[in-house]
């Protein structure tokens, strides 16, 4: 079989040179790439003869996949999916496996991160040293005694809800489907408007699909407190991006954190969420360290060795 992965994943030539030679021993050939391509015109050039295909969290289109007529598996370097057209793999028998787990503790502690820096200021106050500046009347909060409302208990959800216990957090939680080892650690599944009622920060860690998209808008950032904080690890479209912008503006809620928007970064500079300092914002970065790069590695070709079994 012909085995190409269209982008360097982020890991080094060695370990590609590693899986040449391994493929190779199989019978199969194994083409990779260096760089990161995300233009139609190239991401078919380079599948175009592909059985099997590795790729992140690139746009795959049916009008790429259409021109890959030997294209029978996808091994998606990604947890998400809704980056591929599903659809057309599906009518098409092209079997699409994504990474599940390969970014939970990265993205989880990015979470906390993200909390503590809003609840700290820590960017704000560093930058205000750089210039010469001092502490003036800045008073922080602490996470500990923080009730944090967690919007989906999946298996990222569920570790952010671990580092928040360890922190002496009160950890309050909305999912579609409630699991008893997350109640078993002390939290309290409850209705998703009290959820937003309650909570001094809400984290949100749900899949994008019909029924999570657009879930956090102008209606539910009204029943949040005045002084609480959104934090969005998940998908940008969650959330109406609009509405968060305006909230936070005009101060219905007291500061957001976001890695990732309706669009992948960069964004443009009067974007509304980059036109406030109550937003700390990431580049889509929560997934990216050298830990899950290499585990995710592990995955996807793992996945690509079991199915060529």
């Amino acid at each position: 079989m012909n085995i190409v992965c269209v982008e360097s994943l982020g890991i080094p030539q060695s370990r590609f040179e590693e899986l040449k030679s391994h493929y190779a021993s199989m019978g199969h050939e194994f083409t990779y790439y260096m760089d990161r391509r995300e233009d139609e015109d190239t991401l078919a050039d380079r599948m175009r003869n592909a059985d099997v295909v590795v790729i992140s969290n690139i746009k795959l289109s049916a009008s790429v996949l259409a021109q890959c007529p030997k294209l029978r598996y996808l091994s998606v370097a990604f947890t998400g999916l809704d980056h591929i057209d599903l659809e057309y793999c599906k009518a098409h028998d092209i079997k699409v496996q994504n990474a599940a787990g390969y970014s939970t503790t990265a993205v989880s502690e990015l979470a906390v991160g993200m909390m503590l820096d809003l609840l700290r200021n820590i960017v704000t106050l560093s930058e205000a040293m750089h210039q010469g500046g001092s502490r003036g009347t800045f008073l922080g909060r602490e996470l500990r005694g923080k009730t944090v409302g967690i919007v989906g208990t999946g298996a990222i959800g569920t570790a952010t809800a671990r580092l928040l216990l360890a922190f002496g957090a009160n950890v309050i939680a909305w999912s579609r489907t409630c699991r008893p080892e997350v109640e078993a650690l002390g939290v309290q599944y409850m209705k998703f408007d009290d959820l937003l009622r309650q909570s001094d920060i809400v984290s949100l860690h749900v899949p994008l699909c019909d029924a999570t998209r657009g879930l956090i808008g102008k209606r539910e950032l009204e029943l949040m407190k005045p002084t609480a904080l959104l934090v969005n690890t998940a998908r940008g479209p969650v959330c109406d991006i609009a509405a968060v912008g305006h909230a936070l503006i005009e101060g219905h809620i007291a500061g957001a954190a976001f890695d990732v928007f309706e669009k992948e970064p960069p964004l443009p500079l009067d974007h509304l969420l980059l036109s406030t300092n109550r937003c700390l914002v990431t580049p889509h970065v929560a997934f990216a360290t050298e830990e899950s790069f290499a585990a995710r590695a592990d995955i996807v070709f793992g996945h690509v060795d079991e199915y060529l079994k």
